[in-house]
């Protein structure tokens, strides 16, 4: 990896050979945030696919067997997975985690940062499996947990050494009126710094950025969902590399139920000042905003304020949506593209059909 120098607000320092980061406290309604004043670089290039050619002086079987397989239009080059599985898994250890929720907020949700000594590469729009400390009701080690990666491939601290999560704790009232805890969510909230994590993977291919750097990229986030869409923007907006640069928009939709759950919007509103040509932002806030009707503001809901832009850009070949978060979101947005689509003389779940056959329709729901 060649140089970076990264500036960062934030609780820790960072430093190694060929990185420098410096830790600037700055308050924020949230208690944390942890952008960099000045971009980082990296050497983590992007590939450019090869189109295979054939002679025409040579066999059909040459042909066949010479005949290009479809090349990922996303930065798939060198990706790699399940490295670390649940019997060998890696031992990192906390070094961050931070309360990102107001104190008002239904809810709390960290931010933490792990060590992976650059040994856990994983790339953005990938996830981790923790496996809690503990055993289970039958004495067995409790099993891995999925979590979406909230950071880019260099880490929040630009030396490719750490990996961070964004986790909501979860705890709910069962039919019996007994308070249950989420196993994994509370052990990894209540880490504290030096605290050792078993991690495996890293795992997934669905969320990778599109190798395009002028594409539109529609990002749809309800919640912890937008853990993965936090590293696709750190890597557009607060970091230079060689072989990648964002010309083209990225477009976050980000839905939550109050104001003091608006996660990393200090970080966002950064972007959007370093570069208000490539990047817009909309928040949903169900429970304090409505629209013109008097409906609740979902995700969906503000999305339909601009359904027609929508639509035209979901025409284009280098427009991908990528969804994150609540299941139930996908099904609003059905609805507000199946007419629009109509208008066209086009069937919407058709249509979607080949936008994900294409790569350009990406989920990762729960």
């Amino acid at each position: 990896m060649s140089s970076a120098t990264m500036t960062t607000v934030a609780l820790l320092p960072s430093s190694h050979a060929g990185c420098k980061a410096k830790a600037v406290v700055a308050a924020a309604p949230s208690g944390f945030s942890f952008y960099p004043a000045r971009s980082a670089r990296s050497s983590n290039g992007v590939g450019r696919g090869v189109r295979a050619q054939v002679s025409t002086t040579e066999t059909a079987a040459a042909e066949v067997k010479t005949k290009a397989e479809k090349v990922s239009k996303k930065q798939d080059e060198g990706v790699v997975t399940n490295k670390y599985r649940p019997k060998e898994p890696y031992t990192g250890r906390c070094l961050l985690n931070t309360r990102i929720t107001g104190d008002d907020a239904p809810g709390e949700t960290w931010h933490m940062v792990f060590s992976t000594e650059g040994e856990l590469p994983y790339r953005e729009g990938q996830s981790i499996g923790v496996i809690p400390d503990g055993i289970d009701k039958n004495g067995k080690p409790h099993k891995l947990r999925l979590y979406s990666i909230a950071s880019s491939a260099i880490g929040d601290f630009g030396d490719s050494k750490t990996v961070s999560l964004c986790v909501k704790r979860l705890v709910y009232t069962n039919d019996a009126g007994e308070i249950v805890k989420g196993v994994c969510s509370n052990f990894l909230c209540d880490l504290k710094p030096g605290s050792e994590v078993k991690m495996t993977g890293p795992v997934g291919k669905e969320m990778l950025m599109p190798k395009d750097p002028n594409a539109t990229i529609i990002m749809l986030a309800t919640g912890t969902g937008i853990a993965p869409f936090r590293s696709f923007l750190w890597k557009m907006f607060f970091e230079e590399h060689d072989g990648y640069k964002f010309n083209g928009l990225a477009w976050l939709f980000l839905g939550v139920p109050t104001g003091s759950t608006l996660l990393y919007r200090e970080e966002f509103e950064r972007m959007k000042e370093i570069s208000p040509d490539n990047f817009r932002l909309d928040f949903a806030v169900s429970r304090e905003q409505t629209n013109a009707a008097g409906d609740k503001m979902y995700i969906q809901t503000r999305m339909a304020e601009y359904k027609d832009e929508l639509w035209e850009l979901l025409k284009k070949d280098n427009t991908y949506v990528y969804m994150c978060g609540l299941k139930g979101m996908e099904k609003g947005i059905d609805d507000i593209m199946v007419d629009l689509a109509a208008k066209d003389g086009i069937d919407w779940l058709d249509y979607k059909k080949q936008l994900k056959k294409s790569e350009q329709w990406n989920v990762e729901v729960y």
